[in-house]
């Protein structure tokens, strides 16, 4: 047997990127698989596991993984959902049998670990472990009508690398907010998924204040700005980038970013003789060059 490992290993809260690095990872040994049996090594984790959880998943087919801003959801055979959240310390280990392609140097099963709380057996051999410290994540199992009344799922605004969100989508959510543009691109229902590193890490690769009020990167009428344009397309980058790092572990588990956490050092822009400031908002940390971006 050979272990991929999958986890989301961030000190922080995992971001979209993370997500969906751990959704790519589990994609292969999920979808179009049948869960053959469910362990539960406690009765909770944030929440209480719905009732009949085990019963519920055993025997069910995954019919596609997704992913929707933090959430990963896992369409089932039982036309209900699985929805998964990380929380600030969920990972998913992969213990697989031989013939899945992976590291051919891990010939052994995972060892326990203490904080393994779930544990999915799949009929093709590969067991998926749902590990936790913090427990701090969420599993829930909802049926279509639940789905589409999820009080959190059903108010998220666009999806930032679907054709859909861009700086016409993003104009129009921000048109006529008087909060601080960092502040409205961490509210959900203006883009679903975008959290506080790579909103930092998107305002300065566009050469935007965090500062200045959301709704000036839109006309009165809701139209974007030139603004609005570049910080669309910033935030398509450098989550794009992000997913494409965290696709190698030893980069995933060091990332260097652009300003966040670097308060006290040289602007990284070419050219700007700025020095990174770090700035609380709405509670968070925001890193910023107070030169170049306007």
């Amino acid at each position: 047997m050979s272990r991929p490992s999958s986890g989301c290993y961030a000190e922080t809260l995992p971001e979209l990127p993370e997500v969906e690095t751990v959704r790519r990872s589990l994609d292969p040994f999920l979808t179009q698989a049948r869960i053959a049996a469910v362990e539960l090594r406690r009765p909770d984790l944030r929440v209480a596991f719905p009732r009949r959880f085990r019963s519920r998943l055993t025997g069910q087919t995954v019919a596609s993984l997704t992913r929707r801003a933090k959430y990963l959801l896992a369409q089932l055979s039982s036309r209900e959902t699985l929805l998964v959240h990380l929380g600030m310390s969920g990972s998913f280990r992969i213990d697989a049998p031989a013939g899945f392609g992976v590291d051919p140097d891990r010939d052994h099963p995972s060892e326990p670990d203490r904080h393994d709380h779930v544990v999915f057996h799949m009929a093709s051999g590969a067991v998926i472990t749902f590990n936790d410290p913090r427990r701090f994540g969420l599993m829930d199992l909802l049926t279509p009508s639940q789905l589409a009344r999820h009080p959190v799922l059903r108010r998220l605004g666009p999806e930032p690398l679907s054709p859909q969100f861009g700086a016409v989508t993003l104009a129009r959510a921000c048109r006529g907010k008087k909060v601080a543009l960092k502040v409205a691109l961490l509210d959900q229902r203006v883009v679903a998924g975008l959290g506080n590193i790579y909103a930092c890490e998107a305002l300065h690769l566009a050469g935007v204040s965090p500062l200045r009020r959301a709704s000036t990167i839109a006309t009165p009428a809701g139209a974007p700005r030139e603004s609005a344009y570049r910080l669309a397309a910033a935030i398509k980058r450098v989550l794009t980038k992000a997913i494409d790092r965290a696709a190698t572990p030893r980069t995933y588990r060091s990332p260097r970013f652009r300003v966040y956490d670097r308060d006290g050092e040289p602007c990284p822009r070419a050219g700007c003789v700025g020095t990174i400031r770090r700035r609380t908002q709405a509670g968070r940390s925001t890193f910023y060059c107070p030169v170049c971006q306007r």
